[in-house]
């Protein structure tokens, strides 16, 4: 019997720890996540949301990758434990439409397993330099994992000189799973230097850099909670 009272315990603790726990991230999740949904149901009735693609704004350093609604920022959290390492830009169109664009010149790396992916050195960090950092685009690719990446950079391309501006390819929702789709969207990041000539592991936020002053846009998760961050004027 103390057995069976010990397991309603746990239970009931339990059921009022997840309740308590989805309560609190409904509470104190940022208002912006709620625009994601409705962005991608009526993407067409919030344009005024959107950024656009080779957009400088301010003269910042990096020109806008794709238009689109950047719906998670650097540093949002998902999950306990868990922080976005970069953007989320959503086209709104069906997927294999809307173009991808390089930020910034570099050197255009795609590994040969890389179906939706591609990353660029670039070798002096603008907002710091003499460092190397790299920028980092996904998801372009169909649910079942089709390149959109552009032919001139096919799997095992390496160390190709591109200019900012440059079309690198189309945003899909390749998950990494075949036939498991994510939401259609662009997710760029910028990724730290390992000292060693080549890029740390982009899954972890601590490898990443925030984005905020290469955009000249507020794009920290941690500081930006309520405001969606926009940038619509054009390319110098």
């Amino acid at each position: 019997m103390k057995y069976i009272k010990l397991f309603l315990i746990i239970a009931v603790v339990s059921v009022f720890l997840t309740a308590t726990y989805f309560v609190l991230r409904s509470t104190f999740r940022p208002a912006r996540y709620a625009h994601v949904g409705e962005w991608i149901r009526h993407p067409e009735d919030h344009q005024e949301w959107a950024s656009t693609a080779l957009a400088s704004c301010d003269d910042a350093p990096f020109v806008f990758p794709t238009n689109g609604f950047i719906g998670f920022l650097w540093g949002d959290s998902f999950r306990i434990g868990h922080g976005h390492q970069g953007l989320d830009i959503f086209s709104g169109t069906e997927s294999g439409v809307t173009p991808v664009y390089a930020a910034y010149d570099g050197y255009l790396t795609r590994l040969p397993d890389w179906k939706a992916s591609i990353i660029i050195r670039i070798p002096s960090d603008p907002l710091d330099p003499g460092e190397q950092i790299w920028t980092y685009y996904t998801h372009m690719a169909d649910k079942s994992g089709n390149s959109y990446i552009v032919d001139q950079f096919p799997p095992g391309s390496f160390e190709i000189y591109i200019e900012a501006g440059t079309l690198l390819g189309y945003q899909g929702n390749y998950s990494g799973t075949p036939g498991n789709p994510t939401g259609i969207h662009l997710h760029f990041s910028i990724i730290k230097d390992d000292g060693q000539g080549s890029f740390l592991n982009e899954l972890e936020i601590e490898n990443t850099i925030d984005p905020s002053p290469y955009f000249n846009l507020d794009l920290n998760g941690k500081m930006n909670r309520d405001i969606i961050p926009i940038c619509q004027s054009e390319i110098n």
